[in-house]
């Protein structure tokens, strides 16, 4: 009878595990999602709540590296809220979400960003991984 019990609840956890891995790319999509919302809203702030809030965060695009949250914020401010810039709007497409294990998912994809004058566009790999606050960007590799 304990050993039933035990095949029980051990089989409850794992259906729930699933259920929760198939909910994953849902949930890092809506983060993917909020983001661009934000940024077309000009909010740098609230686009940032899709990263991970700790100085291990890492970002490269081009030929530098950020390290951290506040600084990947300050980087961002300064490319597109500073004197003479824009945000311009943000889309994500060919989206490409792999789970590598239940609280690790690779995302690949495109970015469109539509200014005034130019549309650039480029390709980017994020790393994201759940946390207690949800899924997170924790590394972001970015090529215009």
């Amino acid at each position: 009878m304990h050993r039933l019990l035990a095949l029980l609840v051990i089989a409850g956890v794992a259906a729930a595990s699933s259920g929760q891995e198939a909910d994953a790319p849902k949930q890092i999509q809506k983060v993917l999602d909020d983001q661009a919302a934000a940024w077309n809203k000009g909010d740098l702030p609230a686009f940032m709540q899709g990263y991970w809030q700790s100085p291990k965060l890492s970002f490269f695009s081009g030929n530098s590296k950020t390290l951290g949250w506040q600084q990947t914020l300050e980087r961002y401010q300064k490319k597109y809220q500073g004197e003479d810039k824009e945000m311009g709007k943000l889309a994500f497409r060919e989206i490409s979400i792999e789970l590598l294990s239940a609280d690790h998912a690779l995302v690949k994809g495109r970015y469109q960003l539509t200014l005034k004058n130019d549309s650039p566009t480029g390709i980017f790999t994020l790393i994201f991984k759940k946390l207690p606050a949800g899924w997170r960007i924790i590394h972001d590799h970015t090529s215009n």
